[in-house]
């Protein structure tokens, strides 16, 4: 049958269901919102034993959001995703360089993809002073720059939610930003999305203005 729910109640709802699923499994309570958001937003629960968390990632992430923080993401679906009613009460910005003009044209005659460059218009960014938080669920290249930039002093995020999806470069470039000693949330394996990018944005989001 089906369940009669009012509207301001699905998804309190919903994160019952997911906690009674989980059963027994035990979650880091500082990543278990993060965790259960992504859940939330992908039926997933493969997410559970994938999702990789650097020491107190989303501690940091959180004191950077409250900084007023800039989010750069590699997808418009991932800007969209970000909730803009907590990002305008942290004073946050979000960024997306990949449909700008300039960013293709520079892709194009380099020879390079246009995550590359819009990670490189993004260091620009971080010469502003505020924390800067990666939210890349797309693009492997994106990974990889970023940790060419991290390398050579150019880049210094406060986090990298590392989780884009597919097949080419995926999987080693999620690693890459493991074992770079950044601070960082990556889906390990194939799985990601731009959808989850976003979830794990908003669930730290949540934590500070709900």
């Amino acid at each position: 049958m089906i369940e009669i729910i009012k509207p301001m109640d699905i998804e309190k709802k919903s994160f019952e269901i997911i906690t009674e699923l989980l059963g027994e499994r035990k979650l880091d309570p500082e990543n278990e919102l993060v965790i259960k958001r992504v859940i939330h937003t992908t039926a997933d629960f493969e997410y559970a034993e994938s999702l990789v968390f650097s020491e107190h990632a989303v501690s940091k992430g959180i004191e950077a959001l409250k900084a007023g923080c800039n989010i750069v993401t590699d997808t418009q679906m991932a800007k969209s995703g970000i909730n803009k009613a907590a990002l305008k009460k942290l004073g946050c910005e979000v960024h997306c360089f990949m449909s700008d003009e300039d960013v293709a044209e520079e892709a194009k005659v380099r020879g390079v993809t246009r995550a590359t460059i819009s990670m490189e218009r993004a260091a620009e960014l971080s010469k502003e002073g505020s924390p800067l938080i990666f939210a890349i669920g797309n693009a492997p290249t994106a990974l990889i720059r970023i940790k060419e930039l991290f390398d050579q002093g150019e880049i210094n995020p406060a986090l990298v939610i590392g989780v884009p999806v597919g097949f080419v470069n995926v999987v080693e470039s999620k690693e890459l930003i493991i074992e770079s000693g950044m601070p960082h949330i990556v889906a390990r394996g194939r799985k990601g999305g731009s959808n989850v990018a976003a979830a794990i944005c908003n669930a730290m989001m949540y934590q500070i203005t709900r």
